[in-house]
């Protein structure tokens, strides 16, 4: 009998963690979704996911961290002291730390001129970024060589015509 009431209890919570952690995924919304309902979704508190790029800039006690989802890139407004928890931003050598944002957004934020942005109320990082490697295929740089031989042998023949019709 103990064994029955365990065993539904169990079920009954990895349930709820199940229903909890696709509820969570529904409500985060993508960037671009915001931009093309920025009139319905202004002064709303959303949930938007994105990879954490160039750099914070600090303003006083806060700092613009920017993200990208993959459908577009925002502006999000945060304490300064939050930054400190992201490590890696993206650029061409690296992919940024994963970020999920909750907060309120702005289509036309008054404090910030007029920008579309995001103001937080709290960020988790999901991801760690992380060094990509950077390489270059094969064939460009064998057409690169290709094009750059052919420019020099076009060269020499302009100046060599050149040369005929001053002399």
């Amino acid at each position: 009998m103990l064994d029955k009431i365990i065993k539904t209890f169990m079920l009954t919570v990895s349930l709820l963690f199940c229903l909890n952690g696709s509820v969570l995924a529904a409500d985060v919304i993508e960037l671009n979704q915001l931009v093309e309902n920025a009139e319905a979704m202004d002064g709303q508190s959303v949930t938007v996911s994105g990879e954490a790029i160039g750099e914070a800039l600090e303003r006083g006690d806060h700092a613009w961290v920017n993200i990208n989802d993959g459908t577009n890139a925002m502006g999000i407004w945060m304490p300064l002291d939050v930054t400190q928890h992201i490590k890696v931003f993206g650029d061409y050598k690296h992919h940024g730390d994963q970020l999920q944002i909750t907060g309120v957004f702005n289509r036309a934020c008054a404090q910030h001129g007029g920008d579309v942005d995001i103001h937080s109320d709290s960020i988790t990082v999901l991801m760690a970024g992380y060094a990509t490697d950077e390489s270059v295929p094969a064939l460009k740089i064998i057409i690169g060589l290709m094009l750059m031989c052919l420019a020099s042998v076009l060269g020499m023949i302009y100046f060599k015509a050149i040369k005929k019709s001053a002399g």
